[in-house]
């Protein structure tokens, strides 16, 4: 517990809760461009890419998605422990401090069916 009934704890956390959303979605984003990369080459000029480094591309982008899910899954696991140990003193009047954890809980769960889609279209 903090016990220092001040609000500006809890925005801290938030700040640092969004600045964990935004890395996720930069990764998540940045994987998803070198996915696409390879399929952008490939339709350019089909000759300058082997099949093996368009999976390998493809490996490479879905990892980058993966671990953006990943990191927006465990901020929202820390935001979630930070928020327990809060006072009531700490939470402005009728402030929701949910909605943050909603949000990148949704990024992580977006994030691991955008991987899954984009390894499926490359099944077929």
């Amino acid at each position: 517990m903090s016990n220092l009934k001040d609000p500006r704890v809890l925005f801290a956390a938030e700040r640092t809760l969004l600045a964990w959303n935004r890395t996720s979605l930069s990764l998540i984003a940045f994987g998803f461009v070198v996915e696409r990369a390879g399929k952008l080459t490939l339709a350019i000029s089909p000759g300058i890419i082997s099949p093996g480094q368009l999976t390998g591309m493809l490996w490479l982008g879905l990892a980058f998605i993966v671990l953006g899910a990943i990191t927006s899954a465990h901020a929202a696991r820390q935001y979630a422990i930070v928020l327990q140990t809060l006072t009531p003193d700490e939470f402005p009047p009728g402030y929701t401090a949910k909605w943050g954890l909603l949000v990148n809980l949704a990024v992580a769960l977006l994030g691991l069916i955008l991987a899954l889609a984009l390894w499926l279209w490359h099944l077929y």
